[in-house]
């Protein structure tokens, strides 16, 4: 603005332009990217049903904001932090994307957080899962959304230890997100009274899980917590099944989706005990998306694909409210706003970039208690986003440590 004059006539009306210009929209459309895993096997979770969600909160926004269209584009990370961060340089240095959305993986997450930093773009990761998220890899346009290791580990060992189990064996995925959740349970159960007797590290996506059922079965522990996701815990569950491990030991898988309940079945499944942040049949607003949602993808939505229409909606009413898409500026405004919708409750973006919201403590159902498809949660506790979360006092992020 340095270039306005208050004298000249001229130049405060070229100083008026510049204003309208940087207010608004700055390319004459909205471009949000769904960054998710397309075909591995986070796909399920995220994938193309992360996609349709963008869309259909795009479209039920009116397709405009600020009276400019909104565009959707997506791209397959494949679970490669070059690939995935290769092609969010591409998004925002080339393409004119403004937000990039779901991020279902830590390692490629932080790496996109990181770009965010540098160019002042916004990140809204759902799907990711480490709590560096919000520490180490924060930054004034990121957002951590969903759920994250702190939040999932914190409900479900808290209710175990509760029951006396004190004695715990983990099995963990060999990465970002197995590595940070192993260590995260193993301080809850600690907190707890409680003792982890040993942890054992599996490949990524693996085919045989017998050998760490066997480590975790001879290891004498009351309590198996699974650090891994979708078809690991899946696996890993069938496997303990095969062994006779389940009539004996108590399972605690540390993140289960909807995908993941349907895959194994009430019978595999039944009486498994986890945290979730979303399940469809919790009351009427989850029910009618969820609903609209199954007629275009022919299944209910995971917490990740709900999560994504909540955020892409949220991140529109922003821009909105802020008159700009700026990613500061909106970024900002997200901060101030209470986020009530079909899937966050009593929630709020903090000053480390994390979405504080209500989770829910659910246990699968029998197949005598289910009373139809879909119908695979009792949910026993809703646990409040303040106790939930991380809390501030323990952040590293560098926006709350160097105030």
């Amino acid at each position: 603005m340095t270039l306005c004059k208050s004298t000249a006539a001229a130049s405060l009306l070229a100083c008026a332009t510049l204003a309208v210009q940087a207010a608004g929209i700055s390319d004459g459309k909205v471009r949000i990217g769904v960054l998710s895993d397309m075909s591995g096997q986070y796909a399920d979770s995220g994938g193309k049903g992360s996609v349709e969600a963008a869309k259909m909160a795009v479209e039920d926004f009116g397709a405009k904001v600020l009276g400019k269209p909104v565009e959707v584009v997506f791209a397959d990370h494949q679970n490669k932090a070059d690939i995935g961060g290769t092609k969010a340089r591409q998004w925002w240095d080339a393409e004119g994307v403004d937000m990039i959305v779901d991020i279902n993986n830590s390692a490629i997450a932080g790496a996109v957080f990181t770009m965010a930093k540098e160019r002042g773009k916004v990140a809204i990761s759902t799907g990711a899962l480490s709590t560096a998220l919000t520490n180490e890899f924060c930054g004034p346009t990121s957002i951590h959304y969903t759920v994250d290791s702190y939040s999932l580990g914190k409900s479900a060992v808290q209710s175990i230890l509760a029951q006396g189990k004190k004695d715990w064996y983990i099995v963990a995925v060999d990465y970002a997100y197995g590595k940070v959740t192993a260590a995260t349970v193993t301080d809850f159960v600690k907190e707890g009274g409680g003792k982890v007797l040993g942890t054992v590290y599996h490949p990524f996506n693996a085919s045989d899980f017998s050998s760490f059922m066997m480590q975790a079965q001879a290891s004498k522990a009351q309590v198996v917590a699974l650090a891994n996701a979708t078809q690991d815990t899946v696996n890993s569950i069938k496997t303990a099944r095969e062994f006779g491990m389940t009539k004996n030991l108590t399972f605690v898988p540390q993140l289960v989706y909807i995908n993941d309940a349907h895959a194994m079945g009430l019978e595999l499944g039944q009486g498994l005990t986890f945290a979730t942040a979303f399940y469809w049949d919790r009351n009427d607003a989850s029910r009618e998306w969820s609903k609209k949602y199954q007629a275009r993808m022919k299944k209910m939505p995971s917490m990740n694909q709900a999560s994504v229409y909540s955020a892409v909606t949220q991140y529109l009413k922003a821009i909105e409210a802020a008159g700009t898409d700026d990613g500061l500026a909106v970024t900002k405004q997200l901060k101030t706003m209470k986020i009530n919708d079909m899937f966050s409750q009593n929630g709020y973006v903090r000053e480390d970039g994390r979405m504080v919201h209500d989770m829910f403590l659910v246990q699968m159902k029998t197949p005598k208690e289910s009373k139809g498809a879909w119908d695979y949660y009792k949910i026993l506790d809703t646990i409040p986003g303040e106790q939930a979360f991380q809390p501030l006092s323990k952040s590293t992020c560098s926006l709350v440590t160097q105030k």
